[in-house]
């Protein structure tokens, strides 16, 4: 087929399955101040062929929603429930089967999950993702575990590669004096380092404050959602100076970017905001007020560790992407990386399939 019959001939969506998945892990995982020891998510598949070319493509979908380890409802993440989406997937997929890709792009829904899953099979099926491999680069996630002493945390720093500059901190967990001295520890260790902290409203303005009072500025690149109320954030800088960054603000509905003083990056989880043309306008936005974007992970598995490692290629190219998230995950999913066991579509509970 020549290129001038591919653009004419539409590329057609001739199957689509849908599977679900559960993942355990070695180690709780911070979500905010909460933890999980599993993670529970979806498989779309996609089957498609344009004249006699045939295509295929799968994404993860898992909004990071669900329960905790204390069997606690999971707040300020994705705003819909994994029960919800597949009954959205489920009565949509008949309504997709037959279709043009593009008609993917088309789907209204609400949910955000599902929105950045069906616009990230179409930029899969056409091939948009397929010359930019995984990047080699993340910036590491170090988190004091619960009960964990700060010296195991010592030696995760101690085994960094010296080729790492940058690492990403979970601040707001314990005692303001715990949450300083594990940071003056880090930079005694590797002084070179700059940090992202990372704070999921955790303080108050207050708290904020005298954290950041106690704490090398010239080491930190900037401090996620500091303050409980965001109102506080500008108030917070004007007291230290300390730059800070939007996250869990993203996920709001009717969120607008504003510039507002001390305001240094947005932290996209693309999971939790939509699809990638919503991601695209947003990065053109901030970018135009000299504000970074850094794509991050909402814990996915490493089927979408991957497509968010291929997609910070494309949208943010001179940003490392926070994706240091599959340590604790005791398995792969369809792509692996580099475990002992790699879950594939056979080991997974089918759902719904339609051709």
């Amino acid at each position: 087929m020549t290129t001038t019959q591919q653009q004419s001939t539409p590329l057609i969506l001739t199957q689509l399955s849908l599977h679900q998945f559960t993942i355990h892990l070695d180690k709780p995982l911070p979500v905010g101040k909460q933890r999980i020891e599993q993670r529970h998510g979806l498989i779309l598949s996609a089957q498609a062929c344009q004249g006699e070319e045939h295509y295929q493509a799968h994404v993860e979908i898992s909004p990071l929603c669900g329960l905790d380890n204390l069997n606690q409802t999971i707040t300020g993440f994705s705003q819909e429930t994994l029960e919800q989406v597949q009954q959205q997937l489920v009565a949509a997929l008949p309504e997709l089967l037959l279709q043009p890709a593009d008609a993917l792009l088309d789907y209204s829904t609400q949910f955000a999950s599902v929105a950045f899953g069906l616009s990230l099979l179409h930029a899969k099926l056409h091939g948009k993702l397929d010359g930019h491999l995984p990047s080699p680069r993340s910036v590491p996630l170090i988190y004091r575990a619960a009960d964990e002493p700060l010296t195991a945390v010592s030696e995760r720093v101690s085994g960094l590669d010296r080729n790492i500059h940058s690492v990403k901190v979970k601040v707001a967990q314990d005692t303001l004096e715990d949450e300083i001295k594990l940071i003056h520890q880090i930079l005694a260790i590797r002084p070179d380092l700059k940090l992202r902290l990372d704070a999921n409203r955790g303080f108050s303005l207050e708290q904020a404050i005298e954290f950041a009072a106690c704490v090398p500025l010239t080491n930190i690149e900037y401090i996620e959602e500091p303050c409980q109320n965001p109102a506080d954030n500008q108030t917070f800088y004007h007291a230290v100076e300390m730059p800070w960054a939007l996250d869990e603000s993203l996920n709001s509905s009717d969120y607008q970017f504003e510039l507002k003083a001390g305001l240094s990056a947005l932290i996209i989880k693309p999971m939790l905001l939509g699809s990638i043309e919503k991601l695209q306008q947003l990065i053109e936005t901030a970018n135009e007020h000299g504000v970074r974007c850094i794509l991050s992970s909402s814990l996915e598995a490493s089927l979408g560790i991957d497509a968010l490692s291929r997609l910070a290629q494309v949208l943010t190219p001179d940003e490392i992407p926070g994706i240091d998230t599959l340590t604790a995950f005791q398995q792969d999913l369809v792509i692996s990386s580099g475990k002992a066991s790699c879950l594939q579509l056979d080991d997974l509970s089918l759902i719904y399939s339609v051709k």
